[in-house]
């Protein structure tokens, strides 16, 4: 079964927009579970480099 932030980060990377709703339940996640398993940590690190390389955008607050 694939975690929250796993699921998280792949709509995401569907929509190609960080959305503050979607960091916000990541954030929320990773509080909530106090650590990051191997596989979340390679999600997220995934999201990141498709943001530096410009394919995901971080839309911000309103």
């Amino acid at each position: 079964m694939n975690s929250i932030i796993r699921r998280l980060v792949e709509e995401a990377l569907h929509i190609k927009k960080l959305t503050p709703s979607i960091e916000n339940e990541i954030n929320y996640e990773l509080t909530r579970l106090g650590h990051i398993s191997d596989a979340d940590f390679e999600a997220l690190e995934l999201l990141m480099a498709e943001m530096d390389e410009g394919r995901v955008q971080l839309v911000p607050s309103p």
